[in-house]
């Protein structure tokens, strides 16, 4: 049996972490047999490599692999593209063809994203991994296949077969061994590895020398909490190798580059930024005042709703709220006298510490604000296929106010 250490280095792991290493163990010990595994973990923790080692150990390993990636393929063509379909069998099916379990028999498939399938995909599944079989769409064929399925998921499946989109006797075929990755915050002893590892990689690749951290910067990376796992950590490496000039990175330079927890907005350098026209400074700045304009709107209903409860003048019971509202007297005046719905009152060319209800409001800039809203949800849903989960995901709101938007939109 292949040692632990010679996994690693065959597969380019690093981390000595004991949960890594245990999930690592049990990939090497299941790989021999033909059990179903499922690999879970949150997304960017390396869960295709299990996949690759479980494969290249087995007796399969001379045998195809396929890497299916289940939340990419559009659901009315999955089902064609694991079993094939027959010519005719569809609009635009012209010829036969055949489907990965069909080209991967006596191989590994490994399916991605499985919690993405369609149930009506996984009932297809589920006959595969039953007995074998499986029908080709537009064909009444039974064919056999001999293939060994390692699925992955960063869903919590529970939740999701409670909520009846994932059927449960599937998900106990699927999950024979169960191997799940830690993410990275827990594997604060491999993570300087990994940034270490990834910027000696990228001084090759752009032939440059290789960036180090200072002792503050370390600190600052051991404590960030990485929601991108792996696949973050690299990124940023990436960034900071091509951007910055001073080989030296201390604490302050690395904080550009590190996100702050619980931010909802794209970093302005993105690593696929030359393909995202989303990540570009301007539509970052319209995001942020989208978000402005709805806390904004939100105090004034929230004023004017003790304006007409209290009974009383602005000036004499809601003084401290407004004066609180609109404590940067220069932005409110700079940016939002028409738009906001208050005005401060001025005196003798001098402002007071009054405020009055505005009834007028600048149309345009409200239609250009709006317009250009729907285009960034437009941008955004094209580059996601039109998976509104993700979509929302990217734009830094939830699913329920991107339906919102939609059905308000029309789009």
């Amino acid at each position: 049996m292949d040692s632990l250490q010679g996994i690693k280095q065959r597969f380019s792991i690093i981390g000595n972490d004991t949960r890594l290493n245990l999930a690592l163990e049990k990939a090497i010990r299941v790989a021999p047999t033909d059990i179903s595994v499922f690999v879970t973990g949150e997304s960017g923790v390396g869960k295709e490599s299990i996949p690759k080692i479980i494969h290249n150990l087995s007796h399969r390993k001379h045998s195809k692999y396929i890497a299916v990636n289940c939340g990419a393929i559009p659901e009315g063509t999955i089902d064609s593209e694991l079993f094939g379909h027959e010519k005719g069998s569809f609009t635009g099916a012209t010829t036969t063809r055949k489907g990965y379990f069909e080209v991967a028999d006596g191989g590994t498939i490994f399916l991605d994203e499985v919690g993405e399938l369609p149930l009506t995909t996984q009932v297809r599944l589920l006959r595969v991994l039953e007995n074998g079989e499986f029908i080709k769409v537009g064909s009444s064929q039974v064919q056999k296949t001999n293939v060994r399925i390692v699925a992955a998921t960063n869903l919590k499946m529970q939740e999701a077969i409670q909520k009846n989109k994932f059927r449960e006797d599937l998900f106990y075929r699927l999950s024979t061994v169960d191997i799940h990755l830690p993410p990275l915050r827990d594997r604060m002893d491999d993570i300087h590895l990994l940034f270490r590892k990834f910027t000696s990689d990228f001084a090759q690749k752009y032939k440059m020398a290789t960036v180090r951290l200072t002792e503050d910067a370390v600190k600052v990376l051991l404590n960030y909490h990485f929601p991108g796992n792996i696949r973050q950590l690299r990124n940023i490496a990436e960034q900071i190798s091509v951007i910055e000039e001073e080989r030296i990175v201390s604490a302050n330079i690395l904080l550009r580059y590190l996100p702050k927890k619980g931010a909802n907005l794209p970093s302005v350098v993105s690593h696929n930024s030359a393909g995202s026209d989303f990540s570009s400074e301007r539509e970052i700045m319209y995001k942020i005042l989208f978000d402005m304009r709805n806390d904004i709107n939100d105090l004034k209903k929230l004023t004017l709703d003790l304006i007409k409860n209290d009974g009383g003048t602005i000036e004499e019971k809601n003084k401290n709220l407004i004066a609180k509202i609109y404590e940067n007297e220069q932005f409110v005046e700079q940016r939002l006298k028409n738009n906001v719905g208050f005005m401060r009152i001025e005196e003798n060319n001098e402002p007071t510490n009054e405020f009055r209800y505005a009834e007028t409001f600048d149309e345009q800039e409200v239609t250009s604000i709006h317009e250009k809203e729907i285009e960034m949800i437009k941008k955004s849903l094209e580059r996601n296929q039109g998976k509104r989960k993700l979509a929302a995901k990217e734009l830094g709101i939830s699913e329920r106010t991107l339906y919102r938007k939609i059905k308000q939109y029309d789009l």
